[in-house]
């Protein structure tokens, strides 16, 4: 089981029990919510989040705490529709493989933070006094897809109707997201929808999409949208039917932004230089972040950003609208897009190359591994970046080696041109299963 401000995840009936369920959300119940505050609910489309979505639910009811539902619905959905709420809570594995599940807490209509995980994990359950009045349980509603479509209209770029195919993966986003796309008055086909089997895995930047894309290219659509398990994740496939790697969703979305004035930006730390680059090309100004969508939002408060989000994830974030990754104002944003921004920054990205992989490292050594790399790596770098794992910057190129937020895994990222890539990635996978050979 893996704990950390992306939340929650494990092996549902190996790691993750419903013992640990009730323990985590009494934990956070005490921690952010008095007795007779009021919680949004949510799951979403995993056959185990039944059932650990009623121990959640008895388990908040017992402090005292107000219950709203929304049954299942997209992450980017409850976050926006807490800010009516003392708090959120959702339970999803998000991209995790169908077997895992897990929990993602919220407040003040965002994600929990790292001090503030810390002080949840270190209160002592068994030393809770008890609550003389239970919760009660209401169903609830959002009108988080007419606030999208509504936001989406006004900077709408496209006197055409646009076509587009859409993939949530039989996950949270289906029977929301062709809402939507019927709102923005664009046309659209739906593969893999809640109440069919879905052809691909729950996490669209690992799958080749292979039906999207053929759908896309046979159609003459636009664009093909395909969502995550609890839709906050976005791949886009272009109007070749060829699928865009996650950098480049988020560069098109942040084009999308410096087309309506926004200069202030974060990403993650994982994230492209080419969209540092065209920031800067504006006149803008581009902060990073560790890894992970609670720490994002972190730098985005503290340096008041107008958007931005985490380029390996295809994360958009606009803290304004959203403090989270949000599949459904990213898809609706490039939609909206004039075709020779979307081509721009396709041709801008070309330059650049990123490979992404990991290896399986037990949480336990993760920090053990990153210190002996520090010593590796310290005479190949002009610089060297440790606010997340290890970052090394070699001109244009660069490579993080950083312990994984959700998985027993060292993540291992590298960005380079085109003719430099393979022998980079070689390079330093090879350093890291050396290292890691050396210590476990």
């Amino acid at each position: 089981m893996k704990i950390s401000v992306s939340g929650v995840r494990g092996i549902y009936g190996g790691d993750l029990d419903l013992h640990q369920i009730s323990r985590l959300t009494r934990l956070f119940a005490s921690s952010f919510i008095k007795p007779e505050g009021n919680c949004l609910l949510a799951r979403d489309t995993r056959p185990s989040g039944r059932i650990i979505v009623q121990t959640v639910l008895a388990n908040l009811m017992e402090r005292g705490i107000n219950v709203y539902y929304l049954n299942v619905a997209p992450t980017p959905m409850v976050f926006r529709e807490a800010r009516k709420y003392d708090a959120g809570f959702i339970v999803t594995a998000s991209h995790n493989p169908m077997n895992w599940n897990g929990l993602k807490f919220i407040i003040k209509a965002r994600g929990i933070f790292e001090g503030e995980l810390d002080f949840m994990l270190r209160n002592d359950t068994s030393s809770l006094s008890s609550i003389d009045k239970f919760g009660n349980s209401f169903d609830a509603v959002s009108d988080y897809v007419d606030e999208v479509a509504e936001l989406i209209s006004k900077s709408d770029q496209n006197n055409n109707t646009v076509k587009v195919g859409l993939d949530p993966g039989g996950g949270a986003a289906s029977g929301y997201v062709d809402q939507l796309f019927e709102k923005l008055g664009h046309k659209f086909y739906c593969i893999n929808d809640i109440n069919e089997s879905s052809s691909r895995g729950p996490d669209p930047t690992a799958d080749s999409l292979s039906e999207l894309c053929m759908l896309v290219k046979t159609s003459h659509l636009d664009f093909g949208f395909a969502f995550d398990l609890d839709g906050d994740r976005l791949v886009v496939v272009n109007n070749k039917g060829e699928k865009l790697n996650p950098d480049i969703t988020l560069l098109i979305c942040v084009a999308g932004a410096l087309n309506l004035g926004m200069r202030k930006f974060v990403t993650s730390i994982d994230t492209s230089i080419c969209i540092e680059k065209l920031v800067e090309q504006y006149g803008g100004k581009l902060d990073y972040s560790k890894v992970g969508e609670a720490n994002v939002v972190n730098k985005m408060i503290e340096v008041n950003a107008d958007a931005g989000g985490e380029g390996s994830s295809a994360g958009f974030i606009m803290p304004k609208f959203n403090m989270c990754r949000d599949g459904f104002l990213a898809s609706a944003t490039i939609s909206s897009l004039n075709r020779k921004v979307v081509e721009d920054c396709l041709q801008f990205a070309s330059q650049y190359v990123q490979i992404r992989s990991k290896i399986v490292v037990d949480s336990s050594l993760h920090m053990k591994l990153i210190d002996k790399l520090y010593e590796n790596f310290k005479k190949e770098s002009s610089e060297m970046l440790s606010i997340d794992g290890l970052k090394l910057v070699m001109d244009e190129s660069w490579a993080l080696i950083r312990p994984s937020n959700t998985e027993h895994a060292i993540r291992i990222s590298v960005e380079s041109k085109k003719n430099g890539i393979q022998s980079l990635y070689k390079k330093i996978s090879e350093k890291v299963q050396l290292a890691y050979e050396q210590i476990k």
